[in-house]
């Protein structure tokens, strides 16, 4: 995974165009600021949001993660314990998606962006 390809940025929650600056306010579990998103790159000053509402589109983005991980859960459990009864496989499903809620939030903001915002090899020079 090298720097300057969308899958850093999503994978450090860096920001899109110089990969340095950090993308949240703080930590993905800060439960009181999960998913706020910084005004702007404090490396190359990029601001992360392009008009007001611009991260509604990320609902989909984290609709899709969330169905994904229902889908893995659920074929994990009936390909390697085939002998799990439904409610346990919906307790997994509720406890996985409770605890992996905040991470995911995040992860869909970022991965949005990635979709709009682009790398600029020489985006802190640029300033």
């Amino acid at each position: 995974m090298k720097k300057g390809s969308k899958l850093y940025s999503i994978a450090k929650i860096t920001c899109p165009q110089c990969h340095e600056g950090k993308f949240l306010v703080s930590n993905v579990y800060d439960l009181k600021h999960a998913g706020d998103v910084r005004q702007e790159c404090e490396v190359c000053h990029l601001k992360y949001e392009r008009e007001p509402g611009f991260y509604y589109g990320a609902m989909y983005v984290s609709y899709a993660l969330g169905v994904a991980l229902f889908v893995t859960i659920w074929a994990s459990c009936n390909l390697w314990f085939p002998s799990f009864g439904v409610w346990t496989q919906i307790g997994l499903v509720t406890f996985f998606t409770i605890v992996l809620s905040p991470y995911l939030f995040a992860l869909s903001k970022i991965m949005y962006a990635n979709i709009f915002i682009h790398y600029k090899a020489d985006a802190k020079s640029s300033r």
